[in-house]
């Protein structure tokens, strides 16, 4: 009997979250028999393969060629009509399957919901993910396909070098090439997964944002970006925003004040300017008593290294996101 639904997983040195993830997938309401897990090792040097054998999950292993081909290889080695990703540090909640399956009753490819582990301690710095909405990124976290169209478009390509973190950028060329080729696309609130929560100090979570310097990347290849993701067309977020007006109300405002212009005035215009940023990142700050102080730098810093790596990409690429 074919399985209703395949779910392919690629993995990688993931043994302290894995077993978790494929418990979580033992437990669904959708009966047993109805779907099949495929998880894909790219290489992996700890207990991650001891661990999905011992689950029962069909095992593939690669070497260190990416979780884009890894989850091609895993929707090759499948069975089922139906193909939901998921990634190896990702819990599905017990009625994921079962109401990803009644939202591709709809449509061809469905965004589902992803949210932080909510077992999991948290404090400011931590890394971990959020999908509210179909923005357009189409996150494989939790993202279900019908194998027909995945086919027709080819899977996922690796067509980004990255050199700053992992890869990226696979799994949003996969879902506009759907949507391109006329897909009907829809998120579902109730196919939930929560995402693990990774603990990160002050300095990491900084650094991370130099990353943003692949976005204009991800714009110029994929242009719907700026109607369906990015805030007033070219800015990553509002918060973007704010910082961009900010950072532009200082500049200009030290050189009216250079030039002679009143500085009551130029108070008043930079208190101006600079508010909206403030309004945003404040209530950040303000939520964790014991260190304001060291989130909001951090914020700030953060901001910065963001704004610097934006402005490298889209010179980089002639593509203006900031």
């Amino acid at each position: 009997m074919r399985p209703a639904v395949s779910v392919v997983i690629p993995a990688r040195n993931a043994a302290p979250t894995i077993g978790r993830t494929l418990r979580s997938l033992q437990n669904q309401t959708l009966p047993g028999p109805e779907f099949q897990v495929v998880l894909v090792d790219d290489g992996s040097t700890d207990d991650t393969v001891a661990i999905a054998e011992a689950s029962g999950a069909r095992v593939i292993t690669q070497h260190g060629v990416g979780p884009g081909e890894a989850r091609n290889r895993g929707v090759e080695a499948s069975e089922a009509e139906i193909i939901a990703f998921t990634d190896a540090d990702c819990f599905p909640a017990r009625d994921w399957l079962e109401n990803g399956l009644m939202a591709m009753g709809e449509a061809d490819l469905v965004q589902g919901r992803v949210l932080p582990d909510r077992s999991a301690a948290r404090s400011p710095f931590d890394h971990t993910i959020w999908v509210v909405r179909e923005s357009g990124l189409y996150e494989t976290a939790n993202l279900f396909v019908r194998r027909e169209l995945f086919e027709e478009v080819g899977g996922f390509e690796d067509w980004l070098e990255v050199r700053i973190g992992k890869r990226l950028g696979e799994d949003v060329w996969f879902g506009w090439k759907a949507k391109r080729a006329g897909a009907r696309t829809a998120y579902c609130e109730q196919a939930l997964v929560e995402h693990a929560v990774f603990s990160r100090r002050w300095f990491e979570y900084v650094d991370e944002r130099r990353r943003l310097v692949y976005f204009p990347d991800l714009v110029q290849k994929v242009p719907e970006l700026r109607r369906s993701f990015l805030f007033a067309e070219y800015f990553v977020t509002r918060r973007s925003a704010a910082f961009v007006l900010a950072l532009t109300t200082t500049a200009v405002l030290l050189g009216l004040r250079r030039m002679g212009l009143n500085p009551w005035v130029c108070s008043s215009l930079l208190i101006g300017g600079c508010t909206p940023y403030v309004r945003l990142a404040a209530p950040r700050a303000l939520r964790d008593r014991r260190c304001r102080r060291r989130v909001a730098a951090a914020d700030l810093a953060a901001d910065v290294v963001g704004f610097g790596a934006l402005v490298l990409g889209s010179a980089r690429r002639r593509t203006l996101v900031l």
